[in-house]
């Protein structure tokens, strides 16, 4: 089984290079995140063309998550209070959550909040969210041992995980309490899978816009799976597929894709 995440950012505006990009890999489940489209617009027939089921929670113009599947998927459900419902419903405004069953496997694609700079109100909201999320997947982990959870973090946990001119100390996206927070959720037992395979840097999956980052190969890792323990075990294989970069007009970020 293949699982790949894939921060497209916006869905219609990549939409060629999304299909392209499928019909050359036909994945089992692609994860999408900033599909930014609300779902009655989402432009579900080229993926059912190729034979794949789509579950989708968007909004305009931001966030938005998917599950494109080639088998039916079950238990879907999108936020965190689908699974926590005494949350308050605010939680879910943005549309960041969504999870599904295939072959016995959960799979949770998230896109968690940038959090604009340290020490912001998003930023602190980005630290809430992600405690949020431990208690999310420690419920989830009560009924399913085989979780695989991924998507865009924006946290490169380690500093092999940022380009070298970068001072991660203070800098969103790699500061000490979003790392720590990622970690605490990393505890209830999952694993990076891209470092199961893959134990150097230089290995990224953003590239800023701006600077001719991608061409300096100016790049973070921040887009990652993380697999519980029978997962983990059975993982093959974890790459980082930089081709979708190259294209003319492409997303920042590129696929990540974990064989199982």
């Amino acid at each position: 089984m293949k699982i790949v995440t894939w921060n497209v950012n916006s869905i219609r505006t990549r939409l060629e290079q999304v299909i392209d990009w499928l019909s050359q890999n036909p994945v089992d489940v692609l994860c999408l995140q900033e599909t930014k489209v609300i779902d009655t617009d989402f432009p579900r027939s080229p993926f059912a063309e190729l034979g794949y089921h789509l579950y989708i929670s968007g909004q305009k113009a931001y966030n938005g998550v998917a599950l494109i599947s080639r088998q039916p998927l079950t238990d879907v459900s999108a936020g965190f209070t689908a699974i926590l419902p005494d949350l308050e419903p605010e939680w879910d405004e943005q549309k960041r959550v969504i999870t599904g069953v295939i072959d016995g496997i959960r799979i949770v694609n998230l896109y968690v909040p940038n959090g604009s700079a340290v020490g912001s109100e998003k930023y602190e909201f980005k630290l809430r969210w992600l405690t949020v999320l431990r208690e999310y997947l420690q419920f989830l982990l009560k009924s399913q041992p085989a979780i695989c959870i991924c998507g865009d973090f924006n946290i490169a946990l380690e500093s092999i995980d940022i380009h070298d001119k970068v001072n991660p100390d203070n800098h969103i996206m790699s500061s000490p309490a979003e790392r720590q927070a990622l970690r605490d959720v990393l505890e209830l037992g999952f694993a990076d899978a891209f470092r199961k395979f893959t134990a150097e840097g230089g290995h990224y999956s953003w590239w800023d816009y701006r600077t001719a980052a991608f061409r300096r190969n100016l790049g973070w890792r921040i887009d990652h799976h993380y697999l519980t323990p029978v997962l983990y075990e059975r993982a093959k294989s974890c790459i980082i597929d930089v081709n979708p970069r190259k294209l003319p007009q492409p997303s920042d970020h590129t696929p990540v894709i974990v064989e199982l």
